[in-house]
């Protein structure tokens, strides 16, 4: 995990330029550079980094001796280096995963290179021989990328969109700056004038294709067949593959633990593999306030499989004082996402402050694929369902899956999300649609199931139903949505709400948590509200709240 920065074609001076890029400097506390491209006096780089891997000769941008023409930034972990350089004979002048791009490019262009990435990655790949700048980002957006291109061609880009927008430019209008697309990349041509031409933007994986890479990967063929038992086995050999391939690392490996099913497979199956390759004990953490349904889950997960667990509590008042500054991190209004974030955000500044864990685990990703949301229960058809489940790993980069990198990046950490390994997730997905719906009125059942001979977890903890993040961390008296709204409906004057169409008029906020929200947004980002197409919010019911606890499916399961 770190912090990529990139001008082409900068009118100002790039040493005032430049100080945009400190904005992104907590994603990478242990080393900074910025340099300036030869020839190209107005194009430069500037990089933060968090050293995992190769610690000495690690920083970028990368520059081997072989392509003394290619300049590469990246943020991301390429967990497939090696095997690629075993298939195609190349030679590393360093231990970096991400050098395996400059070869690939080498080889066979961009679009073989972004192909056969098997991992999480955002890149700035130039190449000043045949004056090409090339932008990618991994098929879920685990990675962050932002741009800004202007109409005279001038191109700033970042892992975050506070990287962006006080950058200084002869425009009469304030630049746009957007999100790139996940699955992507981008050819832009360089001109003399170090400006920038788009020439095309390609989408180089969809999430229901097996990745290119797969042939390469450690588990080959998997057997063939529908049978339950040869998709429970598929489904088992895949994840423990996902997860193992992620344990590349120099930095001590943490695992968030929730005690919900997705936190508690992922630091299992880590615990498990961690020991056989004989690691040191695995730190788990937890965060709650007292007597929350997920410290206790967590407890007799860790209990269980012998982690070094970690228990975070916090109060109402923290957690509310948090939340300006969880909004500054996340750059999104989004309900659901601010409510989920702040716990993830209080975690993961106790493990920077008070452990040695920099590498953490979490389980993003499988509630999306496995259709782990309550309110898949009420799917018309288990086609609707499957489309449902696609769209919402589609649209993962606005949501979970921001909140789990902003989250963690804002204090130095870097997430890894075995769920959404391109090959697990390709397979689940090519699953036909009844078998991946609920069942008996549980949410995820194949995946239950696959592992209920395992004896990974307990059985009630396998079994455990669907709690929310932003739910689990309070008691079952009163949510952690309770409490926000009760601060906030002193914060927000009725007649503001009443007016809240006027003021805000894309997106507008219906709630006062909503529009509360909106403000401390509107205060850091002014007049980006679009980089949030639409508000996260569950769908084939009549519901007026994102939180799980307000749909009657969760309220008759708690009195079971």
């Amino acid at each position: 995990m770190c912090g990529i920065w990139a001008l082409f074609g900068s009118d100002e001076c790039l040493s005032v330029q430049c100080l945009s890029a400190m904005k992104i400097a907590h994603r990478g506390p242990d080393a900074f550079r910025f340099e300036n491209v030869n020839g190209f006096t107005n194009c430069c780089f500037g990089f933060h980094r968090l050293a995992i891997v190769d610690q000495l000769y690690g920083m970028q941008p990368i520059r081997v001796k072989k392509f003394p023409y290619l300049w590469l930034c990246y943020n991301g972990e390429i967990y497939n280096f090696r095997q690629l350089q075993k298939q195609f004979g190349f030679e590393y002048q360093t231990l970096v995963d991400g050098e395996v791009i400059l070869h690939l490019y080498n080889r066979g262009g961009i679009e073989q290179t972004a192909c056969m990435l098997d991992g999480v990655f955002a890149f700035i790949l130039l190449d000043t021989a045949n004056r090409k700048v090339f932008l990618g980002r991994d098929t879920y957006g685990v990675r962050p990328l932002f741009k800004v291109l202007t109409e005279d061609g001038f191109l700033g880009v970042c892992s975050e969109a506070k990287g962006l927008i006080n950058l200084k430019h002869s425009m009469s209008t304030c630049p746009k700056v957007e999100p790139f697309l996940p699955g992507h990349y981008e050819v832009l041509d360089l001109k003399p004038s170090g400006k920038v031409a788009s020439v095309e933007l390609v989408k180089f994986h969809s999430c229901k294709d097996e990745p290119l890479h797969a042939a390469y990967d450690t588990v080959e063929n998997l057997p063939a067949g529908l049978d339950l038992e040869t998709v429970k086995s598929n489904i088992r050999l895949l994840f423990e593959n996902a997860v193992k391939k992620r344990l590349m690392s120099h930095r001590r490996i943490g695992c968030l633990l929730s005690g919900g099913l997705d936190s508690s497979l992922v630091a299992a199956m880590l615990l498990k593999l961690m020991k056989e390759q004989a690691y040191y004990p695995l730190q788990t953490f937890a965060i709650g306030m007292e007597d929350s349904p997920d410290l206790l889950a967590a407890r007799k997960v860790a209990a269980y499989i012998g982690s070094e667990h970690h228990e975070v509590i916090f109060n109402s008042e923290e957690g509310i004082q948090a939340l300006e500054e969880v909004i500054f991190s996340l750059e999104t209004y989004d309900i659901t996402t601010v409510r989920a974030s702040v716990g993830m955000y209080l975690v993961s500044k106790h493990i920077r402050k008070k452990t040695d864990s920099v590498v953490i685990f979490s389980g993003e990703g499988s509630d999306e694929l496995t259709q782990g949301y309550i309110y898949f229960h009420k799917a018309p058809s288990p086609e609707e369902a499957m489309e449902e489940s696609e769209r919402l790993l589609r649209e993962l980069y606005m949501f979970d899956v921001l909140r789990a990198d902003r989250t963690t990046a804002a204090h130095g950490l870097e997430l890894r999300v075995p769920f959404l390994d391109h090959r697990f997730t390709s397979y689940y997905l090519s699953l036909p649609a009844e078998l991946r719906i609920p069942k008996d009125g549980i949410e995820k059942h194949l995946l239950r199931e696959s592992f209920q001979d395992s004896n990974l977890l307990p059985k009630e903890i396998l079994w455990r139903p669907k709690e929310a993040f932003s739910d689990g961390i309070t008691s079952l008296k009163k949510s952690w949505f309770s409490i926000l709204q009760e601060h906030i409906d002193l914060q927000v004057d009725d007649l503001l709400l009443e007016k809240a169409a006027e003021k805000f008029p894309f997106n507008p906020p219906k709630t006062k948590e909503g529009y509360y929200y909106r403000q401390i947004f509107e205060k850091h980002y002014p007049g980006r509200a679009d980089w949030l197409s639409h508000y996260w919010m569950p769908r084939w019911i009549e519901a007026t709240d994102p939180s799980a606890r307000t749909l009657k499916h969760y309220k008759s399961a708690t009195k079971e």
